[in-house]
């Protein structure tokens, strides 16, 4: 599994009551703004009812030749056969996926600070997930905003390790945020709040910011 397919632009599939579009409408209109990598985040949902949404944009992603991230649910993702997981620091450890499944299943691991991003660089996993980088109101975090220079600093750190920052992204700093190195960005709330999530992603996929056109590198 390449970690390059895990460049570029992350729209989260996100189940808040918020937004007014569930996980699955919201893929379908990321992908049609021209997304390339989605992640499933399901916090408020039962497992059954997310087994079924991770189906249904399982399919959506596979019609589009997209990559399909499930967050937090190793078991989840290998049920729904979704490209790659994302574990948070809390979540089940790399090593403890069987082996058999790594050879399929990309890993992303979420990172706060510089001790542990060092340590997931040790992981063996594809990319590295670092933030929040400028805070965020789309999702309950106890870490403050980290900044560019935090960035930087975890860039360095990863050296050929794809880095995907996240928190507070929006269309208006992704260039500044992509100077830093960062490889990709993951965005909720500049997609699932948006009146027209479609074109709201082509925006993000279209900025002038990103080298390889906001989308994944073959």
């Amino acid at each position: 599994m390449t970690a390059q397919l895990y460049c570029g632009l992350h729209v989260l599939a996100d189940d808040d009551p918020r937004w007014s579009r569930d996980p699955v409408e919201q893929t379908r209109a990321a992908l049609a703004g021209g997304a390339r990598v989605i992640q499933l985040r399901a916090k408020h949902a039962g497992d059954r009812e997310v087994l079924e949404w991770a189906e249904a944009i399982r399919r959506l992603t596979r019609e589009c030749d997209a990559r399909f991230v499930v967050n937090d649910r190793f078991d989840l993702a290998v049920a729904s056969d979704a490209d790659a997981v994302h574990l948070g620091q809390d979540d089940l450890h790399p090593d403890d996926i069987p082996e058999v499944l790594r050879k399929r299943l990309a890993v992303g691991r979420s990172t706060h600070n510089l001790d542990q991003a060092r340590r997931v660089c040790g992981e063996g996993v594809d990319y590295l997930a670092f933030g929040p980088v400028f805070g965020t109101q789309s999702k309950d975090s106890p870490y403050s905003a980290r900044g560019l220079e935090a960035l930087k600093e975890i860039v360095e750190i990863a050296g050929d390790l794809p880095v995907v920052a996240i928190g507070g992204i929006n269309f208006d700093n992704l260039d500044v945020l992509l100077e830093t190195g960062a490889r990709g960005a993951a965005i909720i709330g500049a997609v699932a709040a948006a009146d027209e999530p479609a074109a709201a992603t082509r925006q993000l996929v279209e900025h002038p910011g990103w080298s390889n056109g906001g989308k994944y590198i073959e």
